[in-house]
């Protein structure tokens, strides 16, 4: 793995950092969940991309990637089943037919957020970054918090709020930059700790809004890739591929591109705005004209470069850790919500053509062409739940608990199975009850054999439904749809991870059993969520998933 100057300083300053650290407390690990928002599968370096991220490839260097980790196909969900450890159907945090629940619904009372399961361990919690999860960080158990809740703007948002206490609004052209006021929030509380609460475990959920639309990045990281891309989403995802191949990331074929398949919310007007430049369909390269071609690759420099800046703010935040001697008993943990977007629209400030793209006055798209160079080798993007949509790098770190270095897991996991994992590293279980209530038992599975060696953890199944698109994988065998009028496809994700070859009218005696399958635990899942409604006044949520392109 290289290192070029850039990153190299950034290393000498975490030796440094290290070299001067106190000897970190004994006792129950810290915790660090880094969350990218929309970043697909192959972006970052440790994962075939062209994009510079040394920090999170030296996490992945010494510790562990997986290579079958699951995500929800959205924003909220993810969230929910990161932080619950359920399904986000179980607890109203996506939509249920019938049900109040989807992007404003309210979870059970019984549904408690990871911070609440830590706090009685000892565990100081904070917040840095984006929240979309009901109520407020606070009084979900978080010591500290700071939350933007505008996702149309990076570099002047409006609704920011500090320990749950609204803030001012960030001027135009202040230098400000969410991803590292993120950054610069976490470090601010970290070093707190150090000072009043050394003798204690953090836990620091840093969940980043990029690489996100509106494409916005800070004019010096767009111009490092300013070229990179000319080459086309054709070229490049075949690039792609066989370094993935080459770390043994995958074994599949590279899945064709789909021209016929745009974004997943038709917005004709807001993609005009943006001019006869952009396109809303991967179609191949070579048949765009030069002007659209430098328009795609210049939107895929700015998402490449919103990427490398949460890298470098990554750094600075393991500097920190490191700082504190914390590192080594530190449980890093680094994922995306979902896979890249194809989604084009116009909101928050609107577009100024004129404008230097990725500038505060400009809302770009990533769009259909280059987000499925961000998913290689998958299919679809965001919203949709085939293995695009769906499929998140997931880097393990944790140089005391973990004795592997640079090593791949394989077995299929997903979101749920984060809670469980993090419970039993720190020697606690799931609650049984709440205020008296039972606990539903939860769906996921403690990873821990998996961080010692390359092993299966069993699930019976894994389930999605996101927007009438779904799946269900048992096993290497997964069925999905595409839209509630759509069949049931069946793949055989052994040799077909990319979903080429559709089984279903080879096996349909299989794609019937998995299909009764998925109805049965859809209903499960409907069950539960219609227990324990919310009482009157606490915001009975809503029975959509969200209007459409929501974050």
């Amino acid at each position: 793995m290289a290192i070029s100057p850039r990153p190299l300083l950034i290393a000498l300053a975490l030796l440094a950092a290290t070299a001067l650290a106190p000897a970190a407390p004994a006792g129950k690990p810290n915790i660090l969940i880094i969350l990218a928002d929309d970043m697909g599968f192959s972006d970052i370096g440790c994962y075939g991309g062209e994009v510079v991220t040394p920090n999170i490839d030296a996490l992945a260097h010494d510790g562990l990637r997986f290579t079958q980790f699951y995500n929800t196909a959205r924003c909220w969900p993810s969230r929910a089943a990161l932080l619950t450890g359920y399904y986000a159907q179980q607890v109203r945090r996506d939509t249920v037919p019938g049900v109040a629940s989807g992007a404003k619904g309210v979870r059970p009372e019984w549904a408690r957020l990871l911070p609440q399961m830590l706090q009685p361990l000892g565990y100081r919690c904070y917040h840095s970054g984006k929240w979309h999860v009901d109520g407020k960080p606070l009084e979900n158990g978080f010591d500290h918090s700071y939350d933007i809740e505008d996702h149309n703007r990076n570099f002047n948002p409006h609704d920011i709020f500090e320990d749950d206490i609204k803030l001012p609004p960030i001027q135009p052209n202040s230098g400000y930059y969410t991803t590292t006021a993120y950054a610069d929030h976490a470090i601010k509380c970290l070093k707190e700790h150090a000072e009043k609460y050394s003798d204690r475990p953090f836990f620091e959920y840093l969940a980043f809004t990029v690489p996100h639309f509106p494409l916005q990045a800070p004019a010096e990281d767009i111009a490092r890739y300013r070229d990179k891309y000319r080459k086309g989403w054709d070229v490049l995802r075949e690039e792609r591929w066989q370094r993935m191949k080459s770390m043994g990331i995958v074994n599949c074929a590279l899945s064709a591109l789909e021209p016929n398949i745009g974004p997943p919310y038709a917005f004709p007007a807001d993609v005009a705005k943006i001019g006869p430049a952009e396109v809303n369909r991967p179609v191949p390269w070579n048949t765009l004209n030069a002007e659209q071609q430098d328009l795609q690759a210049t939107k895929m420099s700015i998402h490449a470069a919103m990427v490398d800046r949460m890298d470098q703010e990554i750094g600075r935040v393991l500097a920190q850790v490191k700082s504190m001697g914390a590192l080594d008993n530190t449980i890093v943990l680094f994922l995306s919500d979902n896979g890249a977007s194809a989604e084009m629209m116009v909101r928050g400030d609107g577009h100024d053509r004129s404008a230097p793209p990725g500038s505060a006055a400009t809302f770009l798209c990533l769009g259909p062409g280059f987000s499925s160079l961000a998913n290689t080798p998958f299919r679809r993007h965001k919203t949709w739940v085939h293995e695009g949509g769906i499929t998140t790098p997931l880097v393990v770190h944790w140089p005391k608990g973990i004795a592997a270095r640079g090593e791949l897991r394989n077995t299929p996991s997903h979101l749920i199975d984060i809670v469980p994992t993090l419970l039993e590293l720190v020697g606690a279980k799931a609650p049984e009850t709440w205020n008296g209530k039972p606990v539903p038992p939860p769906p996921g599975k403690s990873l821990v054999p998996a961080l010692a060696k390359d092993v299966t953890v069993p699930h019976d199944y894994l389930w999605w439904q996101h927007e009438a698109n779904r799946a269900l994988r048992v096993g290497d065998w997964k069925i999905v749809a595409a839209g509630a009028d759509s069949p049931w496809e069946l793949y055989d994700l052994s040799t077909d991870r990319s979903e080429q070859h559709d089984l279903a009218t080879e096996q349909p005696d299989r794609t019937k059993e998995l299909a009764a399958l998925w109805t049965k635990h859809t209903e499960e899942f409907r069950a539960l969520a219609l227990k324990d409604p919310p009482p009157p006044g606490t915001g009975q949520g809503n029975n959509k998933a969200a209007p459409k392109g929501a974050d």
